[in-house]
Parts: C-alpha cells; sequence; structure tokens
C-alpha cells in the first residue's frame, strides 16, 4: 500500500524563515480561540510524528501502509519570502526529506518545494530535485501568495514539470479569505478543498492542462469540491463566451486529465468518485499525521473490488511517483 498524502516539517526551515523575514505572514491568525487551542494541542501531540521518522514507521506498520510518499508540511512552502530566503528554505526542506528517504529507501520516498515567487529558481531547484536528490515529486500550493497558478509567469514551470515527468502534487494551506470561516475550524473543512477546487478551476479554465497534457498532477482531499459539481462547469463552457477563451472542449475532460487522492472520508462519496473519475486517477492518501487525516485506509477501501482497491491502495501511486514493485510483490 502507497500512501501519497504525508507530510514531513523541517523545523530549521521555520527558523531560517524567522531569522530573515520580519513579521511572516500567520496563515491561521484569523482563527477562532477554540480553534487556535485545538491546533496547538494537535502539534503538541504530533510532533515527535510530524518531524520525524520512528513513530512514523511504526504507525505505517500499524495502519499496513508499505510505503509513505512524504511532502513538506504545507506551512513550509514560504512563497512570501524574497526568493533568495525562499529558495534557501526550500533547499533546507528538500534535503532534509532527501536525507530521511535516503535512511529508509524500502518505506518512504520524497516530494520537495520550490520557490514558486521566482520562476527560474523555481525550475532549478524542481532540477536538483529530481536529479541530485532523487525525490519524486514537488508538492505545490494552490497560489502563490495571492498569484493564481494559471498566471502566465508560471506557465514554464509547468512546462518543465511535463519535460521531466515529474508529480506534481497539489495541497492548499486554507483559503485565502477565510474571515468567515474563523470557527468550528471552517478554514480547514470548507477552506482546504475550496482553495483546491479554485486552483483546479483555474488550471482548466486557463488553459494549462489542455497546454500541458501529459502534465502529472495530484490534488489533495479529493479534488476539493470541483469532482462532485462538474457539471456547471460544462454548462459555462457551452453557454459562455468567457469560459470559452482557453479551452476547447468541456472543462470536466480537463479535470479528468489529474489524479486525486481519496481523503473523503464517506464510502458513499469514495464509490461517487470512482463513478465520475475512474478507479485509475485515485491514489490512497491518508493526511499523515494531522487529525484531519484518514485513521483506517485499508477498512475505508474494504468494500471496492479488489482489482480497484489493487489500483487505488498503491499501483496508481507506484506508477506516477516511478516505484520499484512493493514489497511482497
Amino acid at each position: 500500500m502507497v500512501d501519497l498524502h504525508c507530510h514531513l516539517n523541517v523545523p530549521a526551515a521555520d527558523a531560517l524563515i524567522r531569522r530573515e523575514v520580519a513579521d511572516p505572514p500567520n496563515p491561521f491568525a484569523f482563527l477562532s480561540e477554540a480553534s487556535k487551542a485545538t491546533n496547538a494541542k494537535l502539534f503538541g501531540d504530533i510532533g515527535r510524528k510530524l518531524n520525524g521518522v520512528e513513530e512514523r514507521l511504526a504507525d505505517m506498520d500499524r495502519l499496513g501502509v508499505d510505503v509513505q510518499a512524504i511532502s513538506p508540511s504545507p506551512g513550509q512552502y514560504y512563497y512570501f519570502a524574497p526568493p533568495e530566503v525562499g529558495r534557501a528554505a526550500a533547499r533546507l526542506v528538500n534535503d532534509r526529506v532527501a536525507e530521511v528517504v535516503g535512511a529508509h529507501l524500502d518505506r518512504l520516498v520524497g516530494m520537495g518545494t520550490v520557490p514558486l515567487q521566482n520562476t527560474e529558481m523555481a525550475i532549478a531547484e524542481m532540477r536538483r530535485c529530481v536529479h541530485e536528490l532523487g525525490l519524486r515529486g514537488i508538492e505545490v500550493g494552490s497560489n502563490v501568495a495571492g498569484k493564481e497558478l494559471a498566471d502566465p509567469a508560471l506557465r514554464p514551470f509547468f512546462a518543465a514539470a511535463e519535460e521531466l515527468g515529474v508529480l506534481l502534487f497539489l495541497h492548499p494551506l486554507g483559503f485565502t479569505h477565510g474571515h468567515r470561516l474563523a470557527a468550528h475550524y471552517l478554514d480547514n473543512i470548507i477552506g482546504n478543498p475550496l482553495e483546491s477546487t479554485i486552483a483546479l478551476s483555474h488550471l482548466i479554465f486557463g488553459g494549462v492542462l489542455a497546454q500541458h497534457p501529459g502534465l502529472k498532477l495530484c490534488v489533495a482531499h479529493g479534488g476539493g469540491f470541483l469532482p462532485a459539481y462538474w457539471g456547471r462547469m460544462d454548462h459555462a463552457f457551452r453557454a459562455r463566451e468567457d469560459c470559452r477563451a482557453h479551452i476547447t472542449r468541456a472543462p470536466s475532460s480537463y479535470l479528468r486529465q489529474v489524479w486525486l487522492d481519496t481523503l473523503v472520508f464517506d464510502r458513499d462519496q469514495l464509490d461517487a468518485l470512482i463513478h465520475s473519475h475512474g478507479a485509475d486517477r485515485l491514489c490512497l492518501g491518508t493526511d499523515y499525521p494531522f487529525d484531519m487525516g484518514e485513521p483506517d485506509p485499508l477498512g475505508f477501501h474494504a468494500h471496492l473490488p479488489e482489482d480497484v482497491q489493487a489500483r487505488i491502495l498503491g499501483l496508481n501511486a507506484a506508477e506516477l511517483l516511478g516505484l520499484r514493485p512493493l514489497r511482497g510483490e
């Protein structure tokens, strides 16, 4: 079993940002006091798992996970930093991910981060991740300090990712305009999938997926809300000229070019995702070690036919990440 959605935090990168950036933005500053308190306790509880390896490996054994594809904690994108600082922080993160993976090559593979605030630096660091560090993917946020992923300045990055054949894992960090989502942890419950919905919509309607059909892109949290409501964007494409400016076919056809993780928590929703998107484009993702993760990945998929389970629980991710045969095969 391959878990495509797992996180590793690198404290050294946070320390660098604190030294070099005056008053860095806090994406959770507007949360309710109750949510802030719960988060503080959460990070205290999961700190060793988020920052380390040994408890992670024990949990993998307990859950039946053969391989984790570890990606940076979403708070470590640092797109707000000056480009040189962002690059330095990204290199610290990527070097640490590669170090951890290198010590456990049979259990872990790595994904890195790049300073998307400077496209040339981002491409260079992505190439370093692939060619020098042996990382299998790059995690990207849902926007770059407020700039949409479909912005023309970022097109060379997507072209380079397509050329390299490297997986891009799109993972949000709350919602950019989340003040209405301060209570009840709605910033995560609604905000994260809404951010993915917006980012993926821009990639579709902005023509990025049309321009780069070979791009390997996987979207966290089941792709957000778009996979459950794609009919509305297809209608807009048929009805409105402004929704056909950069694409020539139904938006849902581009949606089905991407991969999604199965972090949707409800079996009926999982079944709907398989029906509408196809089992070949879905990958297990648990969001380890966070509380908004899937606690029983095997049990959650147990009702599916064996061939469908095989695709979702390992084969699809193994192909995306270029893995050798899984343990026991």
